[in-house]
């Protein structure tokens, strides 16, 4: 009985290895939009920024609370080893004859003594309070902007890593096919040299492609790999998660889309709204600080019960506790403190000017940004469709090389030479064609319309 108690567990154990196993393969499919989206409720620093936006509306409570009533309570327990001595004279009516000396010694207190209170104090008026919590209202527009700040830097990682793993695809796809090819040829021209209308040499080139082929479709498959998992990284998807892309380059860059996207003029980047947002902090320091010269006045009220007895046991009888109340205002008004307030103004004057400077340079390098982004995609874009006609016409080369040697007419280096060429080609056409779509990604983050 208790072996087979034993099995089943063991059983019990591999199904659920095997279940968890099975889970972790599962393919999901992904469009561009699904993954930036995904990315946005799973990237790392996406959180962290949304976090940050918990914490920031946390410390505007956190400034209200400072002009709500603040309630402190307190209790404590003394005991007396040696009780404090003061001194009288020793004569007129508290002359002590037995006394020697010219003091008489008498202890004021007792062996045991407690209280218990209640402290409530109320600001009444604080320049720096109402200051203070729009200061805490700004840093939470700030970080609702770093927010953004952060999901946009999200989306342009994952939609140029989406991109690098398409053209990897591609890249994967055209190189199996040039494999084929190669396969074939290698084949046709092994059987012409057994039938003696062929040199061994012949042989040799070719299967000097095919291998140098083959070593570069490993290599472009441990590249789609390597894509596939740094895209996953920028998702924050799991990496033991199979994941599938279910768009192609051309359901992403039509040719209107690229045109809107060169006529567009672009919107207010975030950049922009977080150099201001640092001006309203520095400009509400500088109130702070201006603030600070006025005076403050609070209320306060003590409420306490103190008991005392020579007997441990005797403090907590009632009859030696006596209640004690207290009422007042605090006014405190600063007179000097070494400049030290004038110095921080002055600071924060300068730190205003700063950031005017800066303000000035950023809109620049938007602008400059801007059209650095459209000149690059658009150059790209010429060297994309003059590296597309070279591969065709590498291509038809190649086809032609290929009839002339099966007619006779033409060498087996030709062939090998004209597919050489095309593989060329291929790799400059898809270098270009990366490069285009990294200038598209870097030319809406220049616009502001990252989305």
């Amino acid at each position: 009985m208790e072996l087979k108690t034993k099995f089943s567990l063991i059983g019990m154990l591999l199904a659920c290895f095997l279940f968890s196993q099975v889970s972790a393969q599962e393919v999901l499919e992904f469009t561009l939009e699904e993954s930036v989206q995904y990315a946005l409720e799973n990237n790392a620093d996406a959180k962290n920024a949304l976090l940050e936006t918990f914490a920031s509306k946390a410390s505007v409570g956190e400034q209200v609370a400072q002009g709500l009533p603040q309630i402190n309570g307190g209790f404590d327990f003394t005991k007396n080893v040696a009780i404090p001595v003061m001194f009288l004279p020793n004569e007129g009516p508290f002359a002590d004859p037995d006394n020697p000396s010219d003091v008489i010694p008498i202890q004021f207190g007792v062996n045991y003594q407690s209280g218990i209170s209640v402290t409530v104090t109320q600001m009444i008026f604080d320049g720096s309070y109402f200051v203070g919590l729009k200061a805490a209202k700004t840093v939470r527009q700030l970080s609702e902007f770093d927010r953004e700040k952060t999901e946009n830097d999200v989306i342009e990682d994952v939609k140029k890593a989406f991109y690098t793993v398409l053209v990897n695809h591609d890249r994967m796809e055209l190189a199996e096919a040039n494999l084929a090819r190669i396969d074939s040829l290698l084949q046709e021209t092994t059987a012409l040299h057994e039938e003696g209308f062929a040199e061994k040499i012949d042989v040799s080139r070719v299967k000097v492609q095919y291998n140098n082929m083959s070593t570069e479709l490993d290599k472009i498959n441990a590249a789609f790999d390597i894509s596939k998992q740094l895209l996953k990284v920028q998702m924050g998807l799991p990496l033991a998660y199979e994941m599938k892309i279910t768009q192609t380059l051309r359901d992403l860059n039509k040719p209107e889309e690229i045109k809107e996207l060169l006529e567009n003029p672009g919107y207010r980047r975030v950049e922009v709204d977080q150099l201001q947002t640092n001006w309203d902090l520095v400009r509400l320091d500088l109130k702070n600080n201006t603030a600070q010269y006025l005076p403050s006045l609070d209320a306060n009220f003590t409420y306490q019960r103190s008991g005392a007895g020579q007997e441990f046991n005797s403090v907590w009888d009632g009859a030696n506790w006596y209640t004690g109340a207290f009422v007042g205002v605090t006014l405190s008004v600063p007179i000097f403190d070494g400049l030290a307030k004038a110095k921080r103004i002055q600071q924060n004057r300068i730190q205003l000017q700063q950031i005017e400077n800066q303000r000035v340079m950023l809109d620049e390098n938007i602008e400059v940004e801007r059209y650095q982004a459209k000149t690059t995609l658009q150059n790209n874009l010429r060297t994309l469709e003059v590296q597309r006609e070279n591969m065709d016409l590498a291509t038809e080369v190649y086809t032609i090389s290929r009839i002339k040697y099966s007619e006779g007419v033409g060498t087996n280096l030709e062939v090998v030479e004209a597919d050489s060429d095309l593989k060329e080609a291929e790799i400059n056409y898809y270098t270009a064609l990366y490069d285009a779509l990294i200038a598209k990604v870097d030319l809406e983050k220049a616009l502001g319309i990252l989305r």
